[in-house]
């Protein structure tokens, strides 16, 4: 009687019973696609920021716009006060120029008295200092004194008191001073009264008859007028 060998030949040797769920999970699975998608932004939240970038856009617009206007008028107002200081310095020069001119007016005919007692001799003594530092005070004040014997006529700065006519003068001459004038800077605050002399009636009409026969004189010298 021959004996079987187990697991040689005939049938193959049975294999243990596995429970089908244990088997089920130890198989890997393999990873189920996800059905659900990632986050998204709404499309409020960018239509919204949009919203927010417009306002400050124009927020910042607004502020160009300010700060531009405000720039302006920073600079209208200075420009308002540089003028108003200029207006200002020239109205203080204006009347420290009139308040001076009026003092020194008021001092013209003390300075006239004294001009005439220096003429005569009389300016001596103590009254001689006085009246010297009467004239230095008045002339840092800017007064100045002018008109001299034989200057030309000037209505705009000679008041003519005399007049008479005179053989040796070509032109309206100051002859004497009767009171000189005086004036601050350019503006005159007194003019010079003097006595004016004229040429003679005759007298120019006399020079161009001497002035004619000298150049006829000199014509003949020369032989008389060139021909062509």
């Amino acid at each position: 009687m021959t004996e079987e060998t187990p697991g040689l030949g005939g049938e193959s040797a049975e294999q243990p019973d596995v429970p089908s769920g244990a088997a089920d999970d130890a198989a890997p699975k393999a990873p189920e696609p996800s059905t659900q998608e990632g986050p998204e932004a709404p499309a409020g939240d960018a239509s919204k920021e949009t919203e927010q970038d417009a306002g400050l856009t124009a927020q910042l617009d607004q502020a160009r716009a300010a700060l531009t206007e405000r720039t302006t008028d920073l600079q209208r107002l200075q420009a308002e006060y540089q003028n108003y200081r200029r207006r200002v310095e020239r109205d203080r020069v204006q009347v420290k120029e009139i308040a001076v001119a009026n003092l020194l007016t008021e001092l013209l005919p003390i300075l006239d008295d004294v001009g005439r007692a220096r003429e005569h001799g009389e300016l001596v003594g103590g009254f001689k200092s006085v009246a010297e530092s009467l004239e230095t005070v008045a002339a840092k004040l800017g007064l100045q004194q002018f008109g001299k014997e034989g200057e030309p006529f000037d209505p705009m700065v000679h008041e003519a008191l005399m007049h008479s006519y005179a053989p040796d003068v070509t032109e309206t001459t100051c002859v004497a001073i009767l009171q000189p004038g005086y004036r601050i800077g350019e503006r005159t605050i007194r003019p010079a009264r003097v006595a004016v002399a004229e040429p003679q009636p005759g007298a120019q009409a006399g020079t161009a008859d001497a002035a004619d026969a000298s150049e006829a004189d000199a014509e003949k010298e020369s032989g008389g007028p060139d021909e062509g």
